[in-house]
């Protein structure tokens, strides 16, 4: 047996769920864990490390694919600029 601690919007949208279909709490939770760990092992077999993430992959990225190469000079620069402003 196990207890479960809920805030009070997820335990009110539980109970809404619940009333509406007539069934019991426990069926519910029960129901979307063996969902859940369903979901979880079909994620683990077909997907890799990198497929979960490649939505997120360059999602802010500068367009600039030399970045880590002309760091340097890009500093040096910066550096001149605020130099020769004084």
């Amino acid at each position: 047996m196990v207890s479960v601690r809920l805030d009070t919007n997820v335990e009110s949208q539980l109970n809404h769920f619940a009333t509406q279909q007539h069934i019991s709490k426990s069926k519910v939770i029960k129901d979307s864990l063996i969902y859940y760990f369903d979901m979880l092992n079909k994620k683990e077999i077909k997907q890799t490390p990198y497929e979960l993430g490649s939505a997120l992959f360059g999602k802010y990225s500068s367009g600039e694919e030399n970045l880590s190469v002309t760091y340097k000079q890009k500093l040096k620069d910066k550096i001149n600029a605020k130099n020769d402003n004084r």
